[in-house]
């Protein structure tokens, strides 16, 4: 983006020169003033690429102006400014698909020179996307998996021969490795990408009822089933059922299940009639399944059944620089995601990054890249920001499992509740950004 069109709408004369003339010192920005919300409605045909909308306007509300451009031209930013900081406003105004909400402090000439440089990052960073896209065709291209470390690069090749036929995958490694997307790859990269892929977390569903999650039940088959229930496997027809967790199921159902596969068919419980299923079956499990064997807690008939072509993902720690790799990709997405602008990882911060053994694997660091982010000060990630564990007194919240970006919200939120609410103070007391707060509460990560 060459040039970065402006628009100010703004009635106070002096306001909207000190603004024009604040933003033009950038040469590459074109600014143009509107004292009033039906002038910039009628000059919408100009597609501006960024608009500061005043408030209090004399012909329309802000909320007004807001709406009818969002109803018309929903994809350019537009950042309300305010002389009055009004929380329930700001979230009002935020929901209604505000880009940002600028009060008129001392800190308001730079966040407006923070969000125009933010816009055109955006831009530059989505033209470089697209020219990447049309111009780059790598054979490791899977779905979001991202790495070029000689581990992960072996897990692509197998990837690449699984898509290629309709073999049983067996997918193995520590918990966090990321054994979901490597499902997601083998299929949206096989024939059956067009047909559903249902997947089942074995360990998430009570013994007694996976029966019937996974086979279906008619009618009456058991008290509560009121009406009749198609399983997973016929949700999957044509396409891939994904087992994960398979290590967790109860012996006496896994021989029910080596009959599915063995004869490619499922009675529904309560049920008579057998019926066809074609799906591939792909599974993964944290568990040696061949020491599940061993200890009599698997069988052995469906471990070798299931085999089919082992894929083993190497945790974190051998992945070498697909470390750095995928905390910068997280940072970016994040960034991304909550309009942050570019954010970058400091020397010390990444020395810091690659000396930690990570146990929790690609999960725990994207939750600690997603917590520094909104740490971070100036658009850097320092040492300070990055948080492996906390043995600080925070009560008994880290004893239950929850990502970093929950305990963040959360943490926020109590703040907002014993503060009455004040986000300025909250923001102070915790060194956050009053906009990183705004826009948690827009994308309701915190309630309120």
């Amino acid at each position: 983006m060459d040039v970065l069109k402006i628009f100010v709408v703004e009635d106070n004369e002096l306001y909207a020169k000190m603004t024009n003339h604040h933003l033009s010192l950038n040469p590459d920005n074109e600014v143009e003033i509107f004292r009033k919300g039906k002038e910039c409605l009628d000059n919408l045909y100009k597609r501006p690429d960024l608009i500061f909308l005043d408030y209090s306007l004399p012909d329309l509300s802000g909320i007004e102006v807001l709406r009818k451009i969002k109803q018309t031209h929903p994809e350019i930013p537009v950042i309300i400014v305010s002389g009055q900081e009004d929380v329930s406003t700001a979230v009002e105004l935020l929901k209604e698909g505000a880009y940002d909400y600028i009060v008129k402090d001392e800190n308001a000439k730079e966040r407006m020179w923070k969000a125009t440089n933010n816009v055109k990052e955006n831009a530059r960073l989505r033209d470089e996307i697209e020219k990447l896209r049309e111009e780059v065709n790598s054979k490791y291209d899977f779905s979001n998996i991202i790495g070029n470390s000689q581990a992960i690069k072996k897990v692509f090749t197998l990837i690449e021969k699984a898509a290629q036929t309709n073999i049983t995958v067996s997918i193995t490694g520590e918990t966090g490795t990321g054994k979901e997307l490597v499902a997601k790859a083998i299929h949206y990269n096989s024939k059956g990408k067009s047909k559903p892929m249902v997947a089942v977390n074995i360990a998430a569903i009570p013994t007694e009822l996976l029966e019937s999650e996974l086979f279906g039940h008619e009618k009456g088959a058991f008290t509560g089933a009121v009406n009749k229930r198609i399983g997973k496997f016929e949700e999957a027809q044509g396409g891939t059922i994904f087992l994960d967790e398979i290590g967790e199921m109860d012996i006496l159902l896994q021989a029910k299940l080596l009959r599915v596969l063995q004869e490619k068919e499922v009675t529904r419980v309560g049920g008579n009639n057998t019926i066809k299923i074609n799906a591939r079956v792909i599974v993964a499990t944290h568990r040696n399944l061949a020491e599940e064997v061993k200890k009599g807690n698997f069988r052995e008939d469906l471990y070798y059944r299931l085999l089919g072509l082992p894929i083993e993902l190497p945790p974190l720690r051998e992945r070498d620089n697909d470390i750095m790799l995928l905390a910068k990709y997280f940072v970016n997405e994040f960034a991304k995601e909550n309009k942050l602008g570019k954010i970058q990882i400091s020397s010390e911060a990444q020395k810091k990054i690659m000396s930690y053994p990570w146990p929790g694997n690609v999960r725990e660091l994207r939750a600690v890249m997603e917590l520094a982010s909104v740490l971070a000060d100036d658009g850097k990630i320092e040492p300070e920001n990055i948080n492996f564990n906390s043995t600080d007194s925070i009560g008994d919240l880290l004893s239950e499992e929850a990502t970093l970006r929950d305990y963040t919200s959360r943490i926020i939120k109590h703040y907002l509740d014993k503060y009455n609410k004040n986000v300025v103070l909250v923001a102070k007391k915790l060194d956050v950004g009053k906009s990183t707060i705004y826009r948690m509460i827009k994308n309701k990560e915190i309630e309120i």
